[in-house]
């Protein structure tokens, strides 16, 4: 199986044959966008805003490197797991019976962390991770719905559409939280703290039950085998090969390396932005919130922009756009010394995460045979996305450690966004893979 070359300027239509793509059902789009809306509860809650600096400051008592470790082993675990429970998915017909296993995970762990308190650092971490793997784990099944809910010529939008609910959903539970919390003085004022982990965790379930119940499971023809344990592992052990090895898939190969070095960066940006603001800046928690709101305002209107930017353009030249983007604010980060010039800089992060994390769904999306949706994304979301946040982490806190300055960890960020940028431009998005 190989690419098969396509006209100019038909990066985005059906290549021979393929399966016609499903008539676009707005209602179902917008179940799928619910989820979007929910789960970024636990991603701007427990990863980026609240409990990261909770862990870091009242439970690892300061150690930056605790965080980074349990970012990193989370990420590991859930790339290990996602290629071939995607296979599995694609052959028992069961997307949303992973997709819910996941969430119910990481709801559950999420809920549990209002239990920790300081100094509980085995508890939190393992909580942690446990809550991280779910939610990441679940990335790769609901991607995975994008090709069946709309047609090819509009990824791009409907990408858009998943990740600017997201980010409103984001403003949502931010707004709850600011209102939930009394002033830092309050003596209470922890255990609201820890309450709004469970603001996060039923805000994921409640806003999530919409897709479980409107958007149907992929039409396949893959007949299903005696043991789909055996058959997803070894049909994700072939298709490695085939991309990385065989290299039957040089469009998708050379796409996911590139991918796995800028998403690095765009994770690690997440995971240490808040405790970049507390250290460094000195910012207040409130001071703190206004900036996520901003992040996240900006990111709803980068996500939707560059949705139809990305259906006209391509998906290789938005990532390329965004990619600059982030090059430029790497190093704004690195001489911000003043919390409006943050505020500023975290306006532009939102423009840029909204939209290359878009575009890149859409490519992905595009380059992906039919019928093998979940097992391919398994390897975007699992080996390449949730893997490359690995690396990226750990040396942000390490060299925050070593060298006792953030600034220097900043300026190593930006090095993923710079080479992610080169190796982008070998990709070939006028090429589309054709159906097995």
């Amino acid at each position: 199986m190989s690419d098969i070359p396509l006209p100019p300027g038909a990066s985005r239509a059906l290549s021979p044959g393929s399966p016609p793509s499903p008539p676009a059902s707005r209602w179902r789009i917008f179940s799928w966008t619910l989820f979007d809306f929910a789960q970024t509860a636990f991603s701007v809650i427990i990863i980026t805003v609240v409990y990261s600096r909770y862990f870091t400051n009242r439970i690892a008592g300061g150690k930056q490197w605790l965080w980074g470790a349990a970012v990193s082993l989370s990420m590991i675990c859930a790339a290990a797991l996602s290629p071939p429970l995607g296979a599995v998915a694609d052959y028992s017909r069961n997307r949303k019976g992973f997709l819910l296993l996941f969430a119910l995970t990481c709801v559950a762990a999420t809920s549990l962390l209002f239990f920790v308190t300081e100094g509980m650092v085995v508890a939190g971490f393992a909580l942690f991770v446990i809550a991280n793997i779910g939610f990441e784990g679940g990335l790769v099944f609901y991607d995975s719905f994008l090709p069946g809910i709309t047609t090819r010529t509009s990824y791009g939008r409907v990408s858009g559409y998943g990740f600017a609910m997201g980010y409103v959903g984001a403003l949502a539970v931010l707004l709850i939280v600011h209102m939930l919390l009394p002033p830092a003085a309050d003596p209470a004022y922890l255990f609201y703290v820890r309450l709004s982990f469970v603001v996060a965790a039923g805000f994921f379930l409640f806003f999530s039950l919409p897709l479980f119940v409107f958007v149907r499971e992929p039409v396949t023809t893959t007949p299903a085998p005696p043991s789909y344990i055996r058959a997803g592992l070894a049909r994700s052990g072939k298709t490695f090969r085939a991309i990385f090895i065989r290299r039957e898939y040089p469009s998708i190969a050379r796409f996911l390396v590139a991918f796995f070095i800028y998403n690095d960066g765009i994770l690690t940006v997440i995971a240490f932005a808040a405790i970049f603001a507390d250290k460094t800046l000195g910012m207040s928690d409130e001071a703190i919130i206004v900036f996520f709101a901003i992040v996240q305002t900006s990111a709803v209107a980068g996500s939707l922009v560059f949705g139809v930017v990305t259906d006209l353009i391509g998906p290789k030249k938005t990532i390329t756009m965004t990619l600059a983007l982030w090059i430029a604010i790497a190093v704004s980060a690195y001489f911000v010394a003043s919390v409006g010039a943050f505020y500023a800089v975290g306006f532009g992060a939102g423009v840029a995460i909204g939209s290359c994390q878009s575009a890149s769904r859409s490519m992905m999306a595009l380059l992906t045979p039919r019928e093998r949706e979940a097992e391919f994304f398994g390897f975007y979301d699992g080996l390449c996305g949730k893997a490359s946040a690995v690396i990226g982490t750990f040396l942000f806190g390490l060299i925050s450690y070593l060298t006792n300055n953030q600034r220097l960890s900043i300026l190593s960020v930006g090095v993923f966004f710079i080479v992610g940028f080169i190796l982008l431009q070998r990709v070939d998005d006028t090429r589309a893979v054709q159906s097995q």
